[in-house]
């Protein structure tokens, strides 16, 4: 069994922009990071976002609004940022409170900003497999740790467990997309699959992206499966200064024997999807300086 090295693998992510903003000509890409409100873990990954700019030579512009904002005054202040031509990507920070609707507010940033692949025509230059769209962080960011681990998707059999919009559709949608690194047969399983052992026991790729922790189990899977495990959750454990302990959604002591490669929780999955974001934002600093619609 190997395991998947998501910060190493992250890191040299990080070392390719670096080296690549610094060939940029003009100014540097910039990113707009909206953060409503003050939510803990909200806090976290914005600054561990801003971290990882400052490191690749990214501008980061923080805004703060106050939780009590309204929907017309986020609109308002998105549609400023997707004005500005000194922007190049948008990030709100998900969950945003109740009063807002997400859905709304992610398809308000314009599509050529949209550096966290959510908008309508972002989702729907992927299902055409126009590259000049933006897919969404997590699952480009599994497909690159699946090809730089050297794993083959072709003619292979991927199994997604979960239909998100933020990784199982997208995730599904570029295992099967006429590309060298691609080419995947893929099954999408979700809550009302029926019998879903004996579909997961089919996967020489599995992907695990369902929210619940330690759901697959040794007797889901076949030997010599590759498993990503997407999830990250927490667990109450009383041996823990915390209190918790971060688990995935595979049952790693008993699944990763079976394993010729699988991603840990933590050190997996989780990187990438950072990295992936300052890849689509130097993706955007480059398509927003050519001319004409992207």
């Amino acid at each position: 069994m190997e395991l998947i090295d998501g910060n190493k693998i992250a890191a040299d992510i990080i070392a390719e922009l670096k080296a690549e903003v610094a060939t940029l000509p003009g100014r540097r890409p910039c990113i707009a990071l909206v953060r409503v409100g003050e939510d803990p873990a909200s806090i976290s990954y914005v600054a561990k976002k801003q971290k990882t700019s400052a490191e690749i030579g990214i501008e980061s512009r923080l805004i703060f609004p106050p939780v009590t904002i309204t929907q017309d005054e986020l609109f308002a202040l998105i549609d400023g940022l997707n004005a500005d031509a000194g922007v190049d990507g948008i990030l709100v920070q998900s969950p945003l409170p109740k009063h807002l609707n997400e859905v709304a507010v992610f398809r308000r940033i314009a599509a050529h900003k949209d550096v966290d692949g959510f908008h309508t025509m972002n989702l729907g230059k992927l299902a055409q497999e126009d590259a000049t769209g933006f897919v969404a962080c997590t699952p480009a960011g599994i497909m690159e740790l699946l090809q730089r681990s050297g794993v083959k998707l072709s003619g292979q059999h991927v199994v997604v467990l979960g239909r998100s919009l933020i990784v199982g559709k997208p995730a599904a949608l570029l295992a099967l997309q006429r590309q060298p690194w691609a080419n995947a047969t893929v099954t999408v399983c979700h809550s009302q699959t029926a019998n879903l052992p004996a579909f997961t026991r089919q996967a020489d790729i599995l992907i695990a992206a369902i929210g619940k922790p330690e759901f697959v189990t040794a007797a889901m899977v076949k030997p010599g499966v590759v498993v990503i495990d997407v999830g990250v959750n927490r667990v109450p454990d009383a041996t823990k200064k915390s209190g918790y302990r971060l688990t995935g959604d595979v049952h790693f002591p008993s699944v990763s024997p079976l394993c010729s490669k699988i991603t840990p929780v933590p050190g997996g999955v989780g990187p990438m999807t950072v990295a992936l974001l300052m890849k689509n934002t130097v993706k955007a600093r480059r398509q927003n300086a050519l001319p004409g619609p992207v």
